[in-house]
C-alpha cells in the first residue's frame, strides 16, 4: 500500500514561510537545496514532509511565474517500477525524474488524468518514515 508522506506548496518567502509552520505548528526544519529548478526548505512533523518552493523562473514543474499554493504531493511506494506501469495503466503518465535515486527525495514526478502532478519516491523524503 502506498503512503502519503510529502506534499509541496510554493510560497514567495522561503523563510517566513518556514518560521510560520515552525513557530505555529511545530514542525522541524528537517533540510534545505538549492537545485537548477530553485530553492526549498523542508520541514517535517517527523512522518510528513512539507516542501516550501520557489521555483526559479521558467522551471518546467514551476507554473505560470510567481504561482504561490498547492503544487504537488508524494507517495512511498515498495516499488517505483511497478507502481509506474500501474499509474499509467491507468491514465496517469510520466512528467520527469527529480534527485539523485541512492538518496531522499528521489522522486518520480507524473501527472493524473487531470493534470495534477504527482511523485513516487522508493527512499521518500527528509523527516518521513520510509517503506
Amino acid at each position: 500500500m502506498a503512503r502519503l508522506r510529502h506534499f509541496a506548496i510554493c510560497v514567495n518567502d522561503l523563510e517566513a514561510s518556514a518560521a510560520f509552520y515552525e513557530n505555529v505548528f511545530g514542525l522541524k526544519r528537517v533540510g534545505e537545496e538549492t537545485i537548477g529548478l530553485g530553492s526549498g526548505i523542508y520541514l517535517s512533523d517527523g512522518v510528513v514532509n512539507l516542501a516550501l518552493l520557489k521555483f526559479n523562473s521558467g522551471a518546467p514543474s514551476a507554473g505560470k511565474e510567481g504561482f504561490v499554493g498547492a503544487h504537488h504531493f508524494g507517495f512511498i511506494v515498495e516499488d517505483t517500477e511497478a507502481m509506474g506501469k500501474k499509474i499509467e495503466e491507468n491514465g496517469g503518465k510520466f512528467f520527469f525524474t527529480l534527485g539523485d535515486p541512492e538518496k531522499s527525495n528521489f522522486e518520480l514526478k507524473y501527472k493524473d488524468p487531470d493534470g495534477i502532478v504527482f511523485d513516487i519516491s522508493r527512499k521518500g523524503w527528509l523527516g518521513t518514515n520510509e517503506v
